[in-house]
């Protein structure tokens, strides 16, 4: 506290120091400056990598692709299927395998409603990542 001397009105008069607070601010702002960028946004996805052409084909069991068609019809790797048999149909194909990763491939007219219910349906299966793929990422864009 700091202590104003020979005031008109007789007295001494005690004003407060406010200096050791603005101290205070300033390094409570510049810690939060620094916390700010560290703190995680979004959703972790996994996006297939358009194939090379000089790469020899792929094992049909390596890669699980679900597509959803326009009128709720799906296909697991061209094997067709319906809701009530996917999440029965995913774990009887995964449930040899140490890695869990599927995609997820929508026509470019299905609603997202459904793309998220068979999503919804695969990680009820157990399935630890789910893909997201697009007819350019296809198409090598």
């Amino acid at each position: 506290m700091g202590m104003d001397v020979g005031s008109s009105s007789g007295g001494s008069m005690a004003t407060p120091n406010i200096v050791p607070l603005i101290d205070i601010l300033l390094v409570l702002i510049i810690i939060f400056m620094v916390i700010t960028p560290l703190t995680p946004k979004g959703l972790d996805t996994l996006v297939p990598q358009p194939s090379t052409r000089e790469s020899p084909p792929q094992d049909p069991k390596g890669t699980v692709v679900v597509q959803v068609a326009l009128g709720g019809k799906l296909k697991i790797n061209q094997e067709d299927s319906s809701w009530q048999k996917l999440g029965p149909r995913i774990e009887e194909i995964f449930k040899d395998r140490a890695e869990k990763v599927a995609f997820v491939k929508g026509d470019n007219d299905v609603l997202f409603l459904d793309v998220a219910r068979t999503i919804d349906i695969m990680k009820e299966a157990g399935i630890d990542k789910v893909g997201l793929m697009t007819a350019k990422l296809e198409a090598g864009q």
